[in-house]
């Protein structure tokens, strides 16, 4: 017979053993206590309020302060009042502490921490001043006893001072806040019969409503605050895709312009032994080589342009077709002209042939600008002046003061941007800003590359 060894000393032995580890548990977190209600209110910063004059400062502030004074010297008169006995004078403890209550609320606005700490000692000391003088108030009176009025005032100046709190704290530490608040009232409740002035319930609800408004618009602030974030956020977002595009634009105009390069220096490459009587083989393997390098390129260039072709690309017939030069503005003022607009153009310096891109930039900007003119200065006229130099061109489009306001432009509003890139891209300038007279000017200096010892006045 094979006997079973009994268990209950070692279940006793754990029994005890999981008693003493929660009652050192429990000793700890007494320990832990004092220093964490320290730092959750009392050391813990609050939420910080931009001052005036500083960005996103709250313009309601200064006017709040001022109301926020005005209640509290009111409420003073009405407090002085609920600490004095009927039939009793004034004494100097009872305005005494309404006052510091008062002006303990006011504090609540710069130093709400400390502004609260100090409301709730002082409804401590308004309690004691209760419990003290009651039984010793109209002791023959043969009703109940209402030794004094009832403490509204006193309920709504700690209610503020705990709704000051909640606007700048956490929920947790307004709740912790709300507890400690809740120690006044308890104690004349727990110290004093059933009075009628009494009402710790009235009390607990003005306390809870106070915390509950006060974490609203703390949540409602944040929300507001992160809401404005995202929203730089995504304006700082939308700008560089934005720039992207009107990059990958850029680029995609350019590819004609190149490829066109690449293709000729190919074919000439390619017939260039042709033209030469009995090419070397050293030429023939020269050449041949610069018209695969040629090719390699093109093929890159291809490459580069898939990548940064965007959801509005051209299409087929449109990106074979030439890209526009300075020769093309008299089509685009004549369509300009088509749609309303009165446009001149004038040319000073000589012209001479300029290279692909300069006249693409130039062109790009002009019908940038001129777009730009019907869509925000309806019923105005507008300049082109093209000025030829020896180191470069000049665009300049200016317009006059809009004819009648513009109505709400569709889409996005990029034309700027894209002018910029373009000069930045050829190492030039650009300038645009109001005229005198009202209306838009738009200045551009492009290089073309060709820096000469003489320049155009």
């Amino acid at each position: 017979m094979r006997v079973v060894p009994s268990l209950s000393g070692s279940g006793a032995e754990g029994a005890v053993g999981a008693v003493t580890s929660r009652a050192v548990r429990l000793r700890a977190a007494v320990r832990r206590a004092p220093r964490a209600l320290y730092g959750e209110l009392w050391a813990a910063p609050v939420d910080r309020v931009p001052r005036m004059g500083e960005p996103n400062a709250p313009v309601w502030r200064p006017v709040f302060l001022v109301l926020l004074v005005l209640i509290a010297v009111g409420v003073t008169v009405i407090r002085t009042v609920e600490l004095t006995p009927y039939g009793a004078a004034v004494s100097g403890l009872a305005v005494l502490v309404a006052v510091a209550q008062s002006a303990a609320l006011v504090a609540g606005m710069i130093r709400p921490v400390g502004a609260w700490w100090a409301a709730t000692v002082l409804a401590f000391v308004a309690a004691l001043v209760t419990v003290a003088s009651v039984p010793s108030v109209h002791p023959t009176y043969p009703g109940p006893v209402t030794a004094y009025p009832t403490p509204f005032a006193g309920a709504a100046l700690q209610g503020g001072a705990l709704f000051l709190l909640a606007l700048r704290v956490r929920p947790r530490r307004a709740s912790a806040a709300l507890l400690i608040s809740l120690a006044p009232t308890l104690f004349v409740a727990l110290r004093t019969p059933p009075l009628p002035h009494v009402t710790p319930a009235a009390a607990v609800l003005v306390l809870v409503t106070a915390l509950a408004l006060g974490t609203a618009l703390r949540s409602l602030r944040l929300a507001r605050k992160d809401l404005v974030v995202q929203a730089e956020l995504t304006a700082e977002e939308r700008a560089r895709r934005t720039l992207l595009e009107e990059r990958g634009r850029i680029a995609r105009e350019l590819h004609d312009v190149v490829a066109h390069h690449m293709s000729v220096i190919s074919i000439q490459a390619q017939v260039a032994p042709h033209l030469v009587e009995h090419p070397t083989d050293e030429l023939r393997e020269n050449l041949t080589g610069i018209r695969e390098n040629a090719l390699e390129a093109l093929a890159e260039l291809r490459r580069v342009l898939g990548v940064l072709r965007s959801e509005d690309a051209p299409s087929p017939s449109a990106r074979h077709a030439p890209q526009p030069g300075l020769d093309g503005l008299d089509g685009l003022l004549a369509t300009v002209r088509s749609a309303g607009l009165a446009v001149s153009l004038s040319t000073t310096g000589d012209p001479r042939p300029l290279p692909p891109g300069v006249e693409l930039s130039a062109y790009r900007i002009v019908q940038e600008a001129l777009s730009n003119v019907m869509r925000h200065a309806p019923g105005a006229s507008a300049e082109v002046a093209i000025g030829h130099r020896p180191s470069g061109v000049t665009v300049r489009v200016v317009n006059s003061r809009p004819g009648r306001p513009a109505g709400p432009s569709p889409g996005v509003r990029h034309g700027l941007l894209g002018m910029r890139e373009r000069t930045a891209m050829l190492g030039g300038e650009l300038a645009t800003g109001p005229t005198p007279d009202g209306g838009w000017e738009v200045t551009a200096i492009l290089p073309t590359g060709t820096e000469t010892t003489e320049e155009a006045p």
